[in-house]
């Protein structure tokens, strides 16, 4: 797993990096809330914010969760930790 990743949103502030939603694709969260979701789309040099209820994303998280299981992914506890300290 990369660095975490972190992205300002024009309205609610510092947002970070809960998991990929598809190609070129992520989900994120408000950094102090932490119940806002985004679904971050990246194209160019710009970047689409559509918000997202949490059901949705915590879903998303488990996706890759069990992507990363399978997958035996060296990076599978720091996702843990991260799904851990987000959805419980």
């Amino acid at each position: 797993m990369s660095a975490e990743r972190y992205l300002n949103h024009p309205t609610f502030g510092l947002l970070y990096r809960v998991c990929p939603a598809g190609e070129a694709q992520e989900v994120y969260a408000t950094l102090y809330a932490q119940r806002m979701f985004f679904r971050v789309s990246h194209h160019g040099r710009g970047a689409n914010f559509d918000s997202m209820p949490l059901l949705d994303a915590r879903h998303l998280a488990e996706q890759n969760l069990l992507r990363e299981r399978r997958n035996r992914s060296v990076d599978l506890p720091l996702w843990q930790k991260l799904f851990d300290q987000t959805f419980i």
